[in-house]
């Protein structure tokens, strides 16, 4: 490829900097346009089941500056499939044939398991967390939840799952580089077995063990897929 001066990739970039800055700008300037239907979204994890929550605001503008952080939070996720594109753009020219084959379907995989991550903890994981949360204490307590409270829960909870569904990922690029092979990965089954167990513990904000067990028995599954991904590449 043809090299191009210092000044054109710094021009290159700043636009593409700014197209991406724009992107974000619409996507957080929709979400908080509809504030009202994104926290109605964002409620149902905690209405499955039959469960009756109520949302309270325990600050006055409690909910303002909550509706503006979660905007903010949910813009950005919107935003980044384009934010992705942006980089590859920039990114694509410097690289050589062999390595747009390998760096384009690993980024768009990356992406794509950090949707299924989030998708995964929206519908799984909170409703289960919530669910035993709210059967535990109903015959007790009436289940009031901080609006501030919940939705950190929700987006920590969604991140931090999205983060863990990059284990095939990290696999197939190590095994790309030869760095490890299928069958190492195969023979420390138990090892990942009681890793999977620490990590789902460690990073869902909850203590209960049903969510736990669901993202620890997700991990699994990510760990084994990866591996059998790398054993049909014959690496």
């Amino acid at each position: 490829d043809k090299s191009m001066p210092l000044e054109d990739h710094i021009r290159e970039f700043r636009e593409g900097l700014f197209r991406t800055a724009v992107a974000l700008v619409v996507s957080v300037g929709t979400c908080l346009t509809f504030y009202k239907e994104l926290t109605s979204v964002l409620e149902k994890p905690a209405q499955v089941q039959g469960n009756l929550v109520k949302f309270v605001q325990l600050a006055p503008g409690e909910f303002f500056f909550v509706s503006v952080k979660v905007a903010v939070a949910v813009g950005f996720l919107l935003a980044f499939p384009y934010a992705l594109f942006e980089a590859a753009i920039y990114f694509t020219p410097a690289l050589t044939k062999t390595e747009r084959g390998t760096v384009g379907p690993v980024v768009l995989a990356s992406a794509g398991l950090f949707y299924a991550g989030v998708a995964f903890a929206f519908t799984v994981l909170s409703p289960a967390a919530l669910g035993f949360f709210i059967s535990y204490s109903q015959d007790v307590i009436e289940s009031n939840f901080s609006i501030d409270q919940y939705f950190e829960f929700i987006l920590s909870t969604g991140f931090a799952t999205g983060l863990a569904f990059q284990v095939p990922v990290l696999q197939i690029l190590l095994g790309i580089f030869n760095i490890l092979k299928s069958d190492q990965l195969f023979s420390v089954w138990r090892y990942v077995v009681v890793a999977s167990a620490v990590v789902g513990a460690v990073l869902t904000p909850s203590t209960d063990p049903v969510t736990q067990l669901l993202l620890s028995g997700a991990l699994c599954g990510l760990y084994f897929g990866g591996a059998g991904v790398l054993f049909a590449l014959g690496k």
